[in-house]
């Protein structure tokens, strides 16, 4: 049996206000295009298949057409609930939705109920197990899950136990797999993840997932092998720039008699990949080795040691699509070295303490244009107060 691990769709997110439904579209293709050609028989959403807890219409159509396209292929999917999910709303209809294959586990009663799968045609054949792990939120799951001291670790423990009871009761050997979103020892975080840490532990360890013949995890945004049976997916599409080295996809596994057998990893490219430029103004202009950044999204950090007049407008000339824009200049300006407080104190008059304001937002001082609009508009706000 071959399974797709993937996660964090994140569907209606934007990046950098830069809607993504249409990127998330084309991953539907990617995801179709690759269950269609390697044969896939169970498609695993670790987690987080919204950005939201209250996604819109548009998002919640594209989810219910991913659905029906995987169904009508032929795929079982499973699905558990992220940290940015509603639970309660993500699993409606769940009970309905299971005779057409599609598994919902968003319930912590549910979390220790598997999905049986036959691993051949046989009616009384081998089966895989597959258990869906709700994302755990300490404070309120841990009563539930007969934990004292609600961490992290504890409640994702008491779930992990609880699962591994049933498997016990299965038949010796049965393969498994666990569904997980959580934050795992030895993960590397992206700027785009929600911090799991408020309310106890963050880090769950990897010890805890040994019973399992593969565990499924979701919510760190890279791809990732923690060990030979326990991976993150990463999400489908970059969701900031701390992504742009990610390579995007899904895991592929075959599952077996013996348990986990081959895992392969599957890429989609992006339609526009993420460039992380650094230079003066002027270099990043004409400098030939940035040609290839032109058609990709950018974030551009000038060092300048004076910002200069129209940044963004002059870049985007070149770089259409640069969304984020930071200065760090290679010089530290003298103005820089003092606090703003101490340098208005300085001030002799009105025209200094606005021109040292203008310097102290935009980190350019104000040009001789810009001192004589400072000085009539300060000449205007005199000459009414004289006339009142």
């Amino acid at each position: 049996m071959k399974l797709l691990h993937t996660s964090d769709w994140h569907l209606g997110r934007s990046f950098h206000g830069v809607g993504t439904l249409a990127a998330q579209r084309r991953f539907a293709d990617q995801l179709l295009e690759t269950v269609t050609a390697e044969k896939v028989d169970v498609v695993l959403v670790a987690g987080d298949v919204y950005d939201r807890a209250l996604p819109s219409v548009d998002v919640v159509n594209l989810f219910d057409d991913i659905l029906a396209r995987l169904n009508a292929a032929g795929v079982q999917v499973i699905v558990t609930s992220g940290n940015h999910d509603s639970a309660t709303r993500l699993g409606f209809g769940g009970r309905l939705l299971e005779s057409a294959g599609v598994h919902l586990r968003t319930r912590i009663a549910d979390l220790d109920t598997p999905i049986l799968l036959p691993l051949n045609e046989s009616s009384d054949g081998p089966v895989v197990a597959i258990y869906g792990i709700p994302y755990l939120e300490p404070r309120l799951v841990a009563e539930e899950l007969g934990v004292e001291n609600g961490t992290h670790f504890s409640v994702t423990e008491a779930a992990l136990k609880l699962i591994a009871a049933d498997l016990a009761t299965r038949t010796p050997g049965t393969p498994s797999v666990v569904l997980a979103h959580t934050f795992a020892s030895g993960g590397i975080t992206s700027a785009s993840e929600r911090e799991l840490s408020i309310g106890g532990v963050g880090a769950v360890p990897l010890d805890l997932f040994d019973p399992f013949s593969y565990t499924a995890l979701g919510h760190l945004h890279g791809p990732q092998r923690l060990s030979n049976t326990v991976r993150y997916s990463g999400s489908p599409l970059p969701y900031s720039f701390s992504e742009a080295a990610h390579n995007k996809g899904a895991w592929l596994l075959e599952i077996t008699e013996a348990g986990l057998g081959a895992v392969t990893k599957v890429e989609w490219a992006p339609e526009r990949a993420l460039s992380i430029l650094t230079g003066k103004l002027e270099d990043l202009l004409v400098e030939e080795k940035w040609a290839g950044a032109e058609d990709h999204f950018c974030q551009i950090t000038l060092t300048d040691n004076d910002r200069p007049e129209l940044a963004m407008e002059r870049l985007r000339t070149r770089f259409p699509h640069t969304l984020v824009l930071m200065f760090a200049p290679e010089v530290a300006r003298e103005a820089d070295k003092q606090s703003y407080g101490s340098r208005i104190a300085q001030a002799t008059d009105e025209l200094e303490l606005c021109c040292g304001f203008l310097d102290h937002v935009r980190h350019r001082a104000a040009n001789d244009d810009e001192q004589q609009l400072l000085r009539a508009a300060l000449a205007s706000v005199r000459e009414g107060e004289a006339a009142q």
